[in-house]
């Protein structure tokens, strides 16, 4: 949630809490922000909408801890079928061609676990593992609430040998949702992640004082030299 929620939040918790007989003091109403501020307010509002019309838990006032499982609930099914969108893949298509997802979120994880040419390498013997791995990354996304930079379109094998031949390429196989894999295919970054980019500057700054304290030492030797 953004600053800006508190009070949609505010509101909502307090409404709830009355519908059940219950006042919240400001102590409970910042545990309460403390412990959701990283989820996204419309999965907390369809958490609560859950926990109220759940036959056996709905009866009681939630707590904090009840509104976070029903999240990781959310996020776990999330993952689910994400996987499932990506395990059809690789069977029905292969990563020899250029893919493009419905789901921004699936691009960034498989390009984290080594890209798409490379999970074409996995055996069976390994499927299940790499399944786990994925629903884990993809989780950790999900829960909070991230919206990373992604690259365009997976690219599979043919297009790589192209690119290095100065071949032409095909467009890429739009998976899911067309329109909302037309969309993930134009919001794409073809860049390296973040992380790998900050890395490679501040190694290269680095290198540059290294380089530039060194020559100044050297400079300061030859002066020291000619005065001797």
């Amino acid at each position: 949630m953004q600053t800006n929620d508190f009070q949609k939040f505010h509101d909502g918790i307090v409404g709830v809490m009355g519908f059940y007989g219950r006042s919240v003091s400001t102590f409970a109403l910042d545990v309460w922000w403390t412990a959701l501020k990283g989820h996204d307010l419309a999965a907390i509002v369809d958490a609560f909408n859950r926990h109220l019309a759940n036959p056996d838990a709905g009866q009681f006032p939630p707590k904090p801890a009840d509104i976070i499982r029903m999240l990781q609930g959310s996020t776990q099914d999330s993952a689910l079928r994400a996987w499932a969108k990506v395990d059809q893949a690789v069977r029905r298509i292969g990563t020899y061609c250029d893919v493009v997802f419905d789901d921004a979120l699936i691009h960034r994880v498989i390009q984290d676990m080594g890209g798409w040419i490379a999970l074409g390498t996995k055996g069976e013997d390994e499927w299940p593992f790499v399944a786990k791995e994925f629903e884990n990354r993809y989780r950790g996304f999900r829960s909070r609430n991230e919206y990373p930079e992604y690259p365009a379109n997976l690219i599979g094998m043919v297009t790589a040998h192209n690119n290095q031949k100065g071949f032409r390429t095909d467009p890429p196989v739009l998976i899911g949702n067309e329109q909302l894999a037309a969309q993930v295919l134009c919001g794409g970054a073809d860049k390296p992640a973040l992380g790998f980019r900050q890395l490679r500057d501040k190694l290269e700054e680095t290198a540059s004082v290294v380089f530039l304290n060194e020559e100044t030492s050297q400079k300061a030797g030859k002066e020291k030299a000619c005065q001797t």
